[in-house]
């Protein structure tokens, strides 16, 4: 074990126990001066996705066209993204910098938090969208009831709790791991399978903790979005308007998109073990993916197939121009 991450201590007057103070991440360690050639692609990624989603975020609070649940609920995954991003990123910039992959105790604890938080409420909000979806094409007469700002509000609100209580389960579980012959992870951020492998105790519970959380947070919503998007598609079927088939399918489009991303990648991300794809390489390059690269993706994704965003940009830099 590294030395520096460990401090003896005297338990109960009894016997030696080791309290892992510090971890070593493990994720970069075969890319020879991985600081030199990932710092700028990892701080490009970074930027990309903190302004494309920040634009995206702005652009809805201005355009008072865009003021509609659809874009609400886009303006919370907006948040999201850059607070996942932000969870993770910054932390390995650092380390970069400082030439030492490395995390503090508390630190780790944190950034799994929150990590665990972010990705649980993209789960749902994803849902809560799809549901939007389904009240504008399959109730269109009831659509101003089914989505009132009370209940988008209420939506928003339990999505959040939704993956902070997810996350809150999680974190207490991982507090009483013990780390006595080992304090290198062998991935690039904290998270709670990497963890579970190093621990000197019974990690069990929480390696089961995790894979019902993975069927239940993640596979509940997920069920959710095939089946609202089943009712979409029978009723997108149904209708008899051309023009109405492609602008339903065309308001659908990027949401299936970015739902297809980010399930894609949180089903290899959390049942890498039952897919053969159990090695450190994999976690690494997964976990950019599913934490780095998806959230720079989305709002590329919404802005690039979407006319109304488009067009709310286009208004609000004529805007600037003119008082320029």
């Amino acid at each position: 074990m590294d030395d520096q991450g460990v401090n003896p201590e005297l338990s109960m007057g009894v016997r030696n126990e080791t309290q892992v103070v510090e971890f070593v991440f493990l994720g970069f360690s075969g890319i020879p001066n991985s600081h030199i050639y990932l710092f700028l692609p990892f701080l490009v990624i970074y930027l990309v996705t903190v302004l494309g989603n920040l634009t995206i975020f702005t652009l809805i609070q201005l355009d008072s066209s865009l003021h509609t649940p659809m874009y609400y609920f886009l303006s919370h995954l907006s948040c999201l993204d850059i607070s996942l991003s932000s969870v993770t990123v910054p932390k390995i910039l650092v380390n970069f910098l400082r030439q030492r992959q490395t995390i503090t105790y508390n630190q780790c604890m944190a950034q799994m938090f929150f990590l665990l938080s972010f990705t649980g409420t993209e789960a749902a909000m994803l849902a809560v969208m799809a549901y939007d979806r389904y009240a504008a094409i399959c109730q269109p007469l009831h659509y101003s009831r089914l989505m009132s700002t009370k209940v988008c509000a209420i939506l928003a609100f339990a999505t959040w709790v939704w993956g902070f209580l997810n996350s809150a389960l999680h974190t207490a579980l991982s507090t009483t791991l013990s780390f006595c012959s080992s304090n290198q992870i062998s991935h690039i951020l904290c998270d709670v399978p990497p963890l579970s492998k190093i621990a000197c105790n019974d990690a069990h519970i929480n390696e089961m903790v995790v894979r019902i959380a993975s069927y239940f947070v993640g596979g509940g919503p997920f069920f959710f979005l095939v089946f609202s998007y089943s009712l979409i598609l029978r009723s997108i079927l149904k209708s008899h308007s051309t023009t109405g088939k492609r602008k339903a399918f065309s308001t659908c489009a990027s949401h299936l998109i970015v739902v297809i991303i980010y399930y894609g990648n949180g089903l290899v991300n959390y049942n890498r073990s039952s897919i053969g794809g159990d090695s450190m390489e994999t976690d690494t390059l997964v976990s950019i993916m599913y934490c780095m690269v998806s959230p720079m993706l989305n709002p590329l994704i919404y802005s690039l197939r979407n006319k109304e965003v488009k067009g709310a940009l286009k208004k609000v830099l004529g805007s600037q121009r003119k008082k320029g």
